[in-house]
Protein backbone atom coordinates (compact mmCIF):
# COMPACT_ATOMS: atom_id res chain seq x y z
CA UNK A 1 0.00 0.00 0.00
CA UNK A 2 0.92 3.50 -1.03
CA UNK A 3 1.62 6.09 2.04
CA UNK A 4 0.35 9.63 1.71
CA UNK A 5 2.45 10.94 4.01
CA UNK A 6 5.73 9.42 5.43
CA UNK A 7 6.63 10.96 9.11
CA UNK A 8 10.18 9.17 10.29
CA UNK A 9 12.41 10.17 12.96
CA UNK A 10 10.84 13.43 13.44
CA UNK A 11 12.21 15.71 16.28
CA UNK A 12 11.65 19.44 17.26
CA UNK A 13 12.66 20.76 20.14
CA UNK A 14 11.27 23.60 22.14
CA UNK A 15 11.94 25.92 25.38
CA UNK A 16 9.70 23.98 27.38
CA UNK A 17 8.38 21.11 24.93
CA UNK A 18 9.77 18.26 22.38
CA UNK A 19 8.51 16.11 19.96
CA UNK A 20 10.56 13.00 20.20
CA UNK A 21 11.33 10.97 17.01
CA UNK A 22 8.26 10.41 15.78
CA UNK A 23 7.27 8.32 13.05
CA UNK A 24 3.71 7.47 11.67
CA UNK A 25 2.24 6.78 7.86
CA UNK A 26 -1.37 8.09 6.41
CA UNK A 27 -1.93 4.81 3.62
CA UNK A 28 -3.40 6.31 0.58
CA UNK A 29 -7.11 5.97 0.94
CA UNK A 30 -7.51 6.32 4.23
CA UNK A 31 -8.10 8.66 6.96
CA UNK A 32 -6.04 8.81 10.26
CA UNK A 33 -6.61 10.51 13.24
CA UNK A 34 -4.02 12.42 15.19
CA UNK A 35 -5.26 12.28 18.86
CA UNK A 36 -3.72 13.68 22.08
CA UNK A 37 -4.32 16.53 25.07
CA UNK A 38 -4.17 20.01 23.96
CA UNK A 39 -0.42 20.31 24.31
CA UNK A 40 0.58 16.87 23.17
CA UNK A 41 2.35 17.58 19.57
CA UNK A 42 -0.67 17.03 17.61
CA UNK A 43 -0.40 20.68 15.68
CA UNK A 44 4.01 20.66 16.10
CA UNK A 45 3.40 17.23 13.96
CA UNK A 46 1.32 19.24 11.61
CA UNK A 47 2.96 22.05 11.31
CA UNK A 48 6.01 19.84 10.65
CA UNK A 49 4.64 18.13 7.80
CA UNK A 50 3.39 21.08 5.99
CA UNK A 51 7.20 22.51 6.45
CA UNK A 52 6.09 25.55 8.28
CA UNK A 53 8.30 24.97 11.34
CA UNK A 54 11.84 23.51 10.36
CA UNK A 55 12.70 20.14 12.26
CA UNK A 56 15.28 17.32 11.93
CA UNK A 57 14.18 13.86 10.63
CA UNK A 58 12.55 12.87 7.38
CA UNK A 59 8.85 13.83 5.77
CA UNK A 60 7.55 12.93 2.60
CA UNK A 61 4.08 14.06 1.50
CA UNK A 62 2.26 12.32 -1.99
CA UNK A 63 5.65 10.68 -2.54
CA UNK A 64 8.08 13.67 -2.22
CA UNK A 65 10.00 15.27 0.08
CA UNK A 66 8.44 18.16 2.08
CA UNK A 67 11.14 20.65 2.06
CA UNK A 68 12.40 20.04 -1.89
CA UNK A 69 9.07 19.84 -3.11
CA UNK A 70 7.06 22.09 -1.04
CA UNK A 71 5.57 24.19 -3.81
CA UNK A 72 4.16 20.93 -5.88
CA UNK A 73 3.17 19.43 -2.76
CA UNK A 74 0.83 22.64 -1.84
CA UNK A 75 -0.91 22.64 -4.99
CA UNK A 76 -1.96 18.98 -4.17
CA UNK A 77 -3.52 19.30 -0.87
CA UNK A 78 -5.94 20.67 1.28
CA UNK A 79 -5.13 22.67 4.86
CA UNK A 80 -7.64 23.67 7.20
CA UNK A 81 -5.45 24.89 10.32
CA UNK A 82 -6.99 27.17 13.18
CA UNK A 83 -5.66 29.95 12.35
CA UNK A 84 -5.15 30.17 8.38
CA UNK A 85 -7.66 32.12 6.75
CA UNK A 86 -8.31 34.95 4.25
CA UNK A 87 -9.30 38.22 5.52
CA UNK A 88 -12.43 38.31 7.31
CA UNK A 89 -13.65 41.37 5.55
CA UNK A 90 -14.32 38.77 2.37
CA UNK A 91 -17.34 36.54 1.32
CA UNK A 92 -17.38 33.45 -0.14
CA UNK A 93 -17.97 34.96 -3.99
CA UNK A 94 -14.37 37.14 -3.36
CA UNK A 95 -13.00 33.79 -2.07
CA UNK A 96 -14.61 31.91 -5.44
CA UNK A 97 -12.46 34.65 -7.37
CA UNK A 98 -9.40 34.26 -5.64
CA UNK A 99 -9.09 30.61 -5.51
CA UNK A 100 -9.69 30.41 -9.23
CA UNK A 101 -6.04 32.39 -10.03
CA UNK A 102 -4.25 30.41 -7.43
CA UNK A 103 -5.53 26.90 -8.49
CA UNK A 104 -5.63 25.41 -11.73
CA UNK A 105 -7.76 22.64 -10.67
CA UNK A 106 -10.01 25.33 -8.39
CA UNK A 107 -13.54 23.57 -9.50
CA UNK A 108 -15.88 26.54 -9.25
CA UNK A 109 -19.26 23.90 -9.87
CA UNK A 110 -17.77 21.90 -6.79
CA UNK A 111 -17.27 24.75 -4.52
CA UNK A 112 -20.76 26.33 -5.15
CA UNK A 113 -22.74 23.40 -4.56
CA UNK A 114 -21.18 23.10 -1.24
CA UNK A 115 -21.48 26.51 -0.39
CA UNK A 116 -25.47 25.50 -1.07
CA UNK A 117 -25.83 22.82 0.34
CA UNK A 118 -24.47 24.13 3.34
CA UNK A 119 -26.53 27.00 3.48
CA UNK A 120 -23.74 29.46 3.21
CA UNK A 121 -24.50 33.18 2.00
CA UNK A 122 -22.27 34.40 -1.18
CA UNK A 123 -22.57 37.67 -0.12
CA UNK A 124 -22.38 37.85 3.42
CA UNK A 125 -19.00 39.11 4.79
CA UNK A 126 -17.28 35.96 6.83
CA UNK A 127 -17.02 38.30 9.91
CA UNK A 128 -20.52 37.77 10.42
CA UNK A 129 -20.92 34.06 9.63
CA UNK A 130 -20.77 31.93 13.22
CA UNK A 131 -17.75 29.71 14.24
CA UNK A 132 -19.85 26.49 12.13
CA UNK A 133 -20.62 28.09 9.27
CA UNK A 134 -16.44 29.93 8.78
CA UNK A 135 -15.49 25.85 9.48
CA UNK A 136 -17.58 24.63 6.80
CA UNK A 137 -16.14 27.37 4.27
CA UNK A 138 -12.72 26.57 5.25
CA UNK A 139 -13.42 22.84 4.40
CA UNK A 140 -15.09 23.38 1.45
CA UNK A 141 -12.69 25.56 0.01
CA UNK A 142 -9.82 23.25 0.79
CA UNK A 143 -11.75 20.36 -1.36
CA UNK A 144 -12.49 22.78 -3.57
CA UNK A 145 -9.52 22.08 -5.84
CA UNK A 146 -9.74 18.47 -5.90
CA UNK A 147 -6.48 17.90 -3.63
CA UNK A 148 -5.26 14.19 -3.16
CA UNK A 149 -4.69 14.85 0.60
CA UNK A 150 -6.80 16.97 3.18
CA UNK A 151 -4.55 17.93 6.67
CA UNK A 152 -6.92 19.36 9.50
CA UNK A 153 -6.02 20.83 12.72
CA UNK A 154 -9.03 20.13 15.06
CA UNK A 155 -11.68 20.97 12.26
CA UNK A 156 -14.81 20.02 14.83
CA UNK A 157 -13.42 21.56 17.78
CA UNK A 158 -16.36 23.98 19.63
CA UNK A 159 -18.92 22.78 17.31
CA UNK A 160 -21.93 21.44 18.19
CA UNK A 161 -22.83 17.90 17.14
CA UNK A 162 -25.22 18.59 13.95
CA UNK A 163 -22.31 21.08 12.68
CA UNK A 164 -19.77 18.20 13.20
CA UNK A 165 -21.54 15.46 11.68
CA UNK A 166 -22.38 17.42 8.39
CA UNK A 167 -18.97 18.33 8.46
CA UNK A 168 -17.93 14.58 8.72
CA UNK A 169 -20.09 13.58 6.01
CA UNK A 170 -17.91 16.48 3.66
CA UNK A 171 -15.09 13.95 4.69
CA UNK A 172 -16.81 10.92 4.10
CA UNK A 173 -17.86 12.03 0.46
CA UNK A 174 -14.10 13.47 -0.14
CA UNK A 175 -12.91 10.13 0.39
CA UNK A 176 -15.61 8.13 -1.28
CA UNK A 177 -15.22 10.22 -4.49
CA UNK A 178 -11.47 8.45 -4.95
CA UNK A 179 -10.26 5.65 -3.18
CA UNK A 180 -6.55 7.39 -3.61
CA UNK A 181 -7.45 10.05 -1.32
CA UNK A 182 -6.21 10.34 2.55
CA UNK A 183 -6.90 12.83 5.07
CA UNK A 184 -5.08 13.46 8.35
CA UNK A 185 -7.20 14.68 11.12
CA UNK A 186 -6.38 15.90 14.34
CA UNK A 187 -8.45 16.50 17.31
CA UNK A 188 -9.12 16.01 20.48
CA UNK A 189 -13.27 15.13 19.99
CA UNK A 190 -12.17 11.49 19.61
CA UNK A 191 -15.93 10.58 19.20
CA UNK A 192 -15.56 11.58 16.12
CA UNK A 193 -12.78 9.72 14.58
CA UNK A 194 -14.82 6.08 15.70
CA UNK A 195 -16.79 6.96 12.90
CA UNK A 196 -14.77 8.24 10.20
CA UNK A 197 -10.95 7.08 10.73
CA UNK A 198 -9.52 3.80 9.58
CA UNK A 199 -6.26 4.37 11.97
CA UNK A 200 -5.71 6.18 14.85
CA UNK A 201 -2.22 7.82 16.08
CA UNK A 202 -1.90 8.65 20.02
CA UNK A 203 0.66 11.00 20.64
CA UNK A 204 1.32 12.30 24.36
CA UNK A 205 3.92 14.29 25.87
CA UNK A 206 5.72 14.43 22.31
CA UNK A 207 5.83 10.49 21.96
CA UNK A 208 3.53 8.41 19.70
CA UNK A 209 2.38 6.01 22.01
CA UNK A 210 0.38 4.05 19.77
CA UNK A 211 -0.40 3.74 15.54
CA UNK A 212 -3.12 1.06 15.12
CA UNK A 213 -6.50 0.50 13.22
CA UNK A 214 -9.58 1.93 14.90
CA UNK A 215 -11.07 -1.31 14.44
CA UNK A 216 -8.62 -3.40 16.03
CA UNK A 217 -8.39 -0.55 18.85
CA UNK A 218 -12.26 -0.69 19.53
CA UNK A 219 -12.47 -4.46 19.05
CA UNK A 220 -9.67 -5.68 21.29
CA UNK A 221 -8.72 -3.47 23.94
CA UNK A 222 -11.31 -3.82 27.16
CA UNK A 223 -11.89 -2.32 30.50
CA UNK A 224 -11.92 -4.70 33.23
CA UNK A 225 -13.83 -4.35 36.24
CA UNK A 226 -12.58 -6.28 39.40
CA UNK A 227 -12.44 -6.56 43.14
CA UNK A 228 -8.76 -5.83 44.72
CA UNK A 229 -8.86 -9.41 44.96
CA UNK A 230 -8.82 -10.32 41.97
CA UNK A 231 -7.04 -7.09 40.91
CA UNK A 232 -4.27 -8.46 43.09
CA UNK A 233 -3.98 -11.55 41.16
CA UNK A 234 -2.85 -10.02 37.64
CA UNK A 235 0.24 -9.85 36.42
CA UNK A 236 1.38 -6.49 35.24
CA UNK A 237 2.83 -7.06 31.93
CA UNK A 238 -1.08 -8.26 31.72
CA UNK A 239 -2.41 -4.37 31.45
CA UNK A 240 -1.61 -0.88 30.35
CA UNK A 241 -2.99 0.83 33.04
CA UNK A 242 -5.67 0.55 36.53
CA UNK A 243 -8.00 3.18 37.82
CA UNK A 244 -8.98 2.63 41.47
CA UNK A 245 -12.82 3.38 41.46
CA UNK A 246 -14.84 3.55 45.44
CA UNK A 247 -15.54 0.47 45.03
CA UNK A 248 -13.55 -1.70 42.62
CA UNK A 249 -10.73 -1.28 40.32
CA UNK A 250 -10.54 -0.69 36.48
CA UNK A 251 -7.68 -2.01 34.34
CA UNK A 252 -6.92 -1.57 30.69
CA UNK A 253 -5.85 -4.26 28.71
CA UNK A 254 -4.63 -4.37 24.79
CA UNK A 255 -5.90 -7.61 24.25
CA UNK A 256 -9.53 -8.67 25.95
CA UNK A 257 -10.04 -12.29 24.93
CA UNK A 258 -7.04 -13.41 25.89
CA UNK A 259 -7.10 -11.71 29.38
CA UNK A 260 -10.70 -13.01 30.04
CA UNK A 261 -9.24 -16.45 29.30
CA UNK A 262 -6.28 -16.38 31.70
CA UNK A 263 -8.25 -14.74 34.59
CA UNK A 264 -11.67 -16.14 33.94
CA UNK A 265 -12.95 -12.15 34.66
CA UNK A 266 -16.11 -11.86 32.49
CA UNK A 267 -17.23 -8.11 33.42
CA UNK A 268 -15.25 -6.26 30.54
CA UNK A 269 -16.20 -3.26 28.68
CA UNK A 270 -15.93 -1.87 25.48
CA UNK A 271 -14.06 1.30 25.32
CA UNK A 272 -14.39 4.40 23.48
CA UNK A 273 -11.21 5.70 21.78
CA UNK A 274 -11.52 8.63 24.51
CA UNK A 275 -11.84 6.38 27.47
CA UNK A 276 -8.02 4.66 26.30
CA UNK A 277 -6.88 7.57 26.02
CA UNK A 278 -7.62 8.85 29.43
CA UNK A 279 -6.30 5.16 30.73
CA UNK A 280 -2.96 6.45 28.99
CA UNK A 281 -2.98 9.68 30.13
CA UNK A 282 -4.63 9.68 33.95
CA UNK A 283 -4.37 5.95 34.94
CA UNK A 284 -1.70 4.58 37.43
CA UNK A 285 0.53 1.88 36.29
Amino acid sequence: MKNSIEVKNVSKKYKDFELKNISFNVPEGCIVGLIGENGAGKTTTIKSILNIINVTGEIKVLGKNNKQNEKEIKEEIGVVLDDSFLSEYLNAKNINSIMKDFYSTWDEKIYIEYLKKFNLPMDKLIKDFSSGMKMKLKIITAISHKPKLLILDEPTSGLDPIVRNEILDIFRKFIKEDEKRSILISTHITTDLEHISDYIVFIENGRILFDLPTSELLENYGIVKCSKEDFEKINRNDYIKYRKEKYQYEVLTENKYSFRNKYNIQTIDKPSIEEIMLFYIKGEK
